[in-house]
């Protein structure tokens, strides 16, 4: 069995203090797909110590985006951004890492999208990304192997996705425009979202609350996190779960890791 772990840890300094670290120990991942790292190379080495081989992408600019790969085995491959000449927002939102798993090959991608403002430029930069995001995950899923696209990816795909839909229909992250590049990852390209395939009919389970408020007390979420795979991946997955934490105060992000056993 491989457990792949995918969080936005939301600064991985921040999210080790607050027992990030314990969650780790507990749940014991094979690999950890992170976003929003918002640290150095030397950073991101110290806090996972000397167990995890690890690929990163910073963002361009401080204490923003940033993406990583680690893993308990080293790698046999890794590819970094979507392009030669991403534009600097694009910086730090899209890696790749080969693994071999009982001599089969396993892509794993860690993946940040823009979160946006909807009816600013800030929408215009998101969807040229998600042009991009798309168009390599169509040809991940041309190769026909085990791959598996975990991130935030700041949209909710479907009203079960997120508690206060009949609010947020205008706003950025449940636009009718970014959910329909979700329904071509899955209707079109046959992307398996095993998040909504182990979680039920919903509403929910969310991934996502603000730290202002009662949002969490109240469950009022949205599930923005992800892990996308392949048909040939996503028949041997065994599990899929979001680690909610206990309480408020036992988060070490406002995002809950979205956890996967697959039987490789």
């Amino acid at each position: 069995m491989l457990s792949i772990g995918s969080v936005n840890v939301n600064g991985i300094r921040a999210a080790f203090r607050r027992g990030m670290g314990e969650w780790i120990a507990e749940h014991a991942p094979d690999v950890l797909l992170l976003q929003e790292v918002r640290a150095t190379d030397e950073l991101l080495a110290a806090h996972l110590g000397p167990d995890w081989h690890f690929v990163h992408t910073e963002g361009a600019a401080k204490g923003r985006a940033g993406v990583a790969v680690a893993a308990r085995t080293p790698f046999t491959a890794v590819r970094i951004g979507l392009a030669a000449d991403e534009p600097e927002p694009d910086v730090g939102r899209w890696v790749e890492a080969d693994l071999e798993v009982g001599g089969e090959r396993l892509t794993v991608v860690s993946t940040y999208l823009h979160s946006g403002t909807a009816r600013t430029p800030s929408m215009d930069l998101k969807f040229a990304h998600l042009d991009a995001v798309t168009a390599r995950m169509g040809e991940l899923a041309a190769g026909g192997g085990c791959v598996v696209v975990g991130g935030d990816m700041n949209i909710a795909h479907r009203e079960v996705d997120l508690k206060a839909w009949k609010t947020n229909r205008r706003n950025a992250g449940f636009l009718p425009e970014e959910r329909a590049y979700l329904d071509t990852w899955i209707d079109e390209q046959g992307w398996v979202d095993l998040g909504r395939r182990f979680g039920g009919e919903g509403p929910g389970p969310y991934s996502w609350w603000s730290w202002r408020g009662q949002a969490f007390t109240n469950d009022a979420g949205w599930r923005i996190d992800y892990q996308f795979a392949t048909p040939a991946l996503a028949e041997r997955a065994k599990d899929a779960v979001i680690d909610r934490a206990a309480t408020y105060e036992a988060r070490f992000s406002d995002h809950a890791p979205v956890r996967v056993l697959y039987d490789l």
